[in-house]
């Protein structure tokens, strides 16, 4: 009786119960495991690949970024060389004759005022026009999903808008 009350000697059961167990874990290495694990890495691949995109999204907003500054660079360079040559031509026909020079100066700088603000607007517009492709790209892109723009296009015209205002704040100072 003291034999068959000791814990620690093993019985048949035991046996039993040690071969079922191994056997449910060879069959849970052999065929549950590897679908599982193919699907992580799976995972992980399209998580290192989702990265990697919005890595090149961020570097395609920044040189976007860049030619838009280059742009409304070089538009006020325009409008700075048009002002200049509205005022040479405002000089000479100033000293020709003064009557005639002033009403010369008037339609010269005016014309320079509307093309000035032509291009400038023409530069915003070029810009938010990309900049909202490259936002609904990179949105895209980092959301993994399709985005539906005509959904958003309330969000598009806010942002449009707000740099508009921007822009508007920078040309006034």
């Amino acid at each position: 009786m003291i034999a068959t009350s000791v814990f620690l000697l093993p019985n048949g059961t035991f046996f039993v119960e040690l071969l079922v167990f191994a056997a449910i874990l060879f069959i849970v290495t052999k065929y549950f495991l590897p679908p599982i694990n193919k699907a992580m890495e799976a995972r992980q691949e399209k998580i290192r690949a989702s990265l990697e995109a919005a890595d090149e999204a961020r570097t395609e907003a920044a040189a976007a970024g860049d030619e838009r500054a280059k742009v409304l660079t070089q538009a006020r360079d325009q409008a700075r060389e048009i002002v200049e040559g509205a005022q040479a031509t405002s000089d000479r026909v100033k000293s020709e004759a003064a009557g005639r020079a002033q009403v010369e100066y008037e339609r010269i700088l005016a014309n320079a005022t509307a093309e000035v603000a032509t291009a400038r607007q023409r530069a915003i517009d070029e810009a938010s026009a990309r900049i909202g492709e490259i936002v609904f790209d990179l949105v895209t892109k980092i959301v993994g999903r399709e985005v539906d723009q005509s959904t958003h296009q309330d969000l598009i015209r806010e942002a449009v808008t707000a740099l508009n205002a921007e822009a508007a704040k920078g040309s006034n100072r």
